[in-house]
Parts: structure tokens; sequence; C-alpha cells
């Protein structure tokens, strides 16, 4: 992996979600081309949006590294009110950023308030020092068996500090792909080869009963079969039935989310 591929996405993203926040449109190509016209404009930097596609696509979609010239990545950096690529890289939001990415983040987003606090269930059990160590140990450093048929992988590790993302295979498992060594599982669930982007980032929203405009929009995906919506946290495909995710619109967060959301059986 290069050196600062994961700063390279970081800052991608940032200037992708800052572009995107500063039009209405809502398309890929609109955004980009949105962001060209403004990096040409109040910035002074010329910058194809064709070329910032292609970055985008090769290093947040695809996970893989391309060669961008220091010049361009601190122009970028200005765009996000940076001195330079080499300030942006110093911002501990992009280091803890780094850190987060060599460990394949951790997949399960918590999106409301814990209902209860750490400190209050080792009172309640009776947990000391070293029993609460070694339970943080269990949910932060990943030690899950993930080699037993009947055990399932939560996602972040598997085995003892191997990455999800260093297996092979991954399959989809109702609002997430889960990774696995086996080409073959003997359920009706299909086996894909591991796409480590998909891995991480794609996850089926279960309460689109909390989305609204303000929070959704240039970040929800959605597909609608049978007269049936279901929304994701990352452009792609489907997992289970292959169709292109489209940008999520405001009527179809209207119609289908919010206080109209059906929601499905856990």
């Amino acid at each position: 992996m290069s050196k600062f591929l994961p700063q390279k996405r970081k800052l991608l993203e940032q200037v992708f979600e800052k572009a995107s926040n500063d039009t209405p449109e809502k398309s890929f190509y609109g955004i980009v081309s949105h962001l060209e016209r403004s990096l040409n404009d109040d910035y002074n930097i010329f910058l194809s949006y064709k070329s910032f596609e292609t970055y985008y696509k090769t290093i947040v979609e695809k996970d893989k590294d391309y060669n961008i010239k220091t010049t361009i990545l601190d122009d970028l950096s200005r765009y996000l009110e940076y001195d330079n690529f080499r300030d942006f890289c110093l911002d501990w939001k992009t280091i803890e950023y780094a850190v987060s990415q060599t460990l394949s983040k951790i997949v399960i987003n918590i999106t409301n308030k814990p209902i209860f606090n750490l400190p209050d269930v080792f009172k309640k059990n009776g947990l000391g020092i070293m029993e609460m160590v070694f339970v943080l140990l269990m949910v932060t450093g990943g030690v899950f068996f993930s080699n037993s048929k009947t055990s399932k992988s939560l996602g972040f590790m598997s085995g003892w500090g191997s990455p999800a993302t260093d297996k092979p295979y991954m399959y989809w498992d109702k609002d997430r792909y889960m990774a696995t060594d086996s080409s073959s599982l003997h359920s009706r669930a299909e086996v894909v080869p591991m796409h480590s982007y998909s891995f991480i980032n794609m996850k089926k929203i279960m309460r689109p009963d909390t989305l609204t405009v303000d929070n959704a929009m240039g970040k929800v995906w959605y597909d609608k079969s049978n007269n049936h919506v279901e929304f994701f946290t990352s452009l792609g495909k489907h997992p289970e039935n292959g169709k292109a995710l489209k940008d999520v619109t405001e009527h179809i967060l209207e119609t289908y989310a919010g206080e109209n959301a059906i929601l499905e059986e856990e």
C-alpha cells in the first residue's frame, strides 16, 4: 500500500463532500462538474472533472493507489482551507482516518446513543480491572474465532490480528458483507471475490425512518424493485439483485423514508 494512500483517499472524500454540499446537483457528474468550475473560478486551480473522477473512482471506490502530482494534492488541500497537502496530513482527523483505514474500520456504525454506559455494565456485573481490559480487548481487538463453520465473522477482524479484507471472498448477509475463506457456502448466499471498498462501506440502512432530506441527500443511495425501496450507504450495485444503485432524491425520501418508511423485521 502506498505510504499516503489513506490520506489521499480522505482528501478526495472530503473534497467531494464539500463540493456536494455547495451545489444543488445530486448526481456524481453534476457534483464533479461543479467542483471543476469552483476550483477554477474561486481558487484559480485548473483541474478537469474527468481527472478528479479518475482519482476518485480509482482510490476511493476501487481502493487502489493512483499517482497524483504533489501540486494537485496541494491544490485540493487548499480547496479544503489547508496550506498544502502536508498540512492536511498533519491534521489529527487525517491521522485518525489513516489509523482506522489500517485496521479496515469497525464496520458496525453506531448511529444512535448507546443504551448503556460501559462503567455501569462493569459495575453491575462485578468486573474488575483485568476483566474489564479483557472485555475491551475482545471488543476492539477482534478476537473472533471465524474459522469455525458455525461461527460468524463480524467483519472487522478475521482470526488473530488479520483484517477481514485479507480474506479472499465475501458474501451478503442481510445488511452488510461478511468475509469468508470459502468460495462456496452451504447456503443460498452468493459468494463473490473480496472488494474492500464495498466490504467496508456498503451497508443496508435498516432504519429508513431516520432518514431525512437533510441527513441523506448526497450520502444515501437506493434501489426500487417490485415497488419496494431499500436504502444503502454507498454507491455501487445492489448486493443481491445486481442493479445499479441510484442517488437518493427528495421524492424518494419523502415517499419511502421518514414517517412513511416501512421497517423490515429484524
